[in-house]
């Protein structure tokens, strides 16, 4: 099997317009999620979010383009030009027909969605703008992607929920890793805030109407967030040859599914995809130094996820650091995973650990070095990206630093 490793990354979400800006709001321990701000905001109950603000459209794309590119397909373009920029590649010839692009999304064009549900039933319209299907179905990113960057190969889109990302680079990672490509642009992006988007999640009463505090003993309730997180995963040898840098190496993915439940989750579905990540990447427990954790800020995932890291790594949990940046960022849904793998990256690199900040009380469900409230510098060599979703699919990343 070849290795992965990983030479460009690329974001956009409350926190930053870019990778530099996202991880120092991470060191700094920053709040991107504030008061929401769109039409019929004050209908909701949930008036919090971790949306994207300062981001013009109308200013990088033309009006062609904006009349196809929803915001999360917006989103996704403007992470993929960072990284694909960070990695040095250009797509021509062999290396154009070879090379894909894997996308996670949950909620497809849901801001293309709202605007015309409400051109129809509420302005009583009869006819909709032709590109509505085109710019709202789930695939539009992946194919928008592979379109401006010349990709030819395998392109699709994984939706699984709050583990899109995570499984969209997993399948990326199996494709490098066996042959079939030798690079494939991967990761996730969402942009579900918006009125019916919100109005939606209120109905499962599993939203803060003030904060996400995830692990802390008086958490209430997960915080939504908006972006993407797109990365350039490249086999080794083809990074080594053209002199790339390498921001950290992929070495192993599982996957699970509980078969339980379609919203309560299961420890031994969870525990199950972080072994199974272990054994994949062949390294002990012993080896991982930090996990960023699923770490939603719900009473009932917190303390399964706990659990099962405590099953999983025994003795040595107690060692381990694990935080989630959901704290931060908010909740993007199907593109979470990919944002959060900013912050093992950080670790790896820059031996910075992102804190789980608005923690206040300790919980005994959840009593792991959870990072309060502060970054932290430690040496890490190995660390998990977990991610547990609706459905009970959950999907473990594990990285290591080059």
């Amino acid at each position: 099997m070849k290795r992965v490793v990983i030479t460009g990354a690329g974001t956009i979400n409350a926190l930053g317009h870019s990778v530099p800006a996202t991880l120092e709001a991470m060191r700094e321990g920053r709040c991107g999620i504030g008061e929401l701000e769109f039409r019929d905001v004050d209908r909701l109950a949930i008036r919090i979010g971790g949306q994207v603000r300062g981001f013009e459209a109308e200013g990088r794309f033309n009006r062609q383009q904006m009349s196809l590119y929803d915001r999360f397909t917006q989103f996704t373009l403007t992470a993929a030009e960072e990284a694909i920029e960070q990695s040095g590649l250009e797509f021509h010839g062999d290396l154009s027909a070879k090379a894909g692009v894997v996308l996670g999304n949950s909620g497809g064009g849901m801001q293309t969605l709202d605007e015309n549900y409400r051109s129809v039933y509420e302005d009583g319209k009869n006819r909709v703008h032709p590109f509505v299907v085109p710019k709202l179905m789930n695939n539009a990113a992946a194919g928008h992607v592979s379109m401006q960057f010349n990709l030819k190969g395998p392109s699709f889109t994984v939706s699984t929920a709050c583990a899109s990302s995570n499984h969209a680079m997993a399948q990326a990672f199996q494709m490098v890793r066996s042959g079939m490509s030798p690079v494939m642009i991967t990761g996730g992006s969402e942009s579900m805030l918006c009125f019916g988007g919100v109005k939606a999640w209120e109905g499962l009463r599993v939203m803060s109407k003030d904060a996400c505090r995830p692990f802390s003993a008086n958490r209430n309730g997960m915080v939504q967030g908006e972006g993407a997180g797109i990365f350039v995963f490249e086999e080794y040898e083809h990074a080594r040859a053209r002199g790339a840098e390498i921001l950290c190496e992929v070495i192993g993915f599982a996957m699970s599914s509980d078969a339980a439940d379609i919203v309560m989750p299961s420890k031994q579905g969870a525990a199950r995809a972080i072994s199974g990540a272990l054994q994949d990447a062949r390294i002990n427990a012993s080896e991982v130094g930090y996990i960023n954790a699923h770490g939603t800020g719900t009473a009932a995932n917190d303390k399964t996820e706990c659990a099962a890291v405590a099953d999983v790594f025994g003795p040595h949990a107690d060692s381990l650091m694990i935080s989630s940046t959901k704290s931060m960022h908010g909740h993007l849904i199907g593109g979470t995973g990919a944002v959060e793998l900013l912050a093992c990256i950080m670790a790896l690199r820059d031996g910075v650990i992102a804190p789980t900040i608005g923690y206040e009380d300790p919980d005994p469900e959840c009593a792991l070095d959870v990072v309060p409230n502060e970054a932290r510098e430690a040496k890490v060599d190995v660390a998990l990206s977990n991610a547990f979703a609706f459905g009970g699919l959950n999907a473990v990343l594990a990285l290591r630093k080059v």
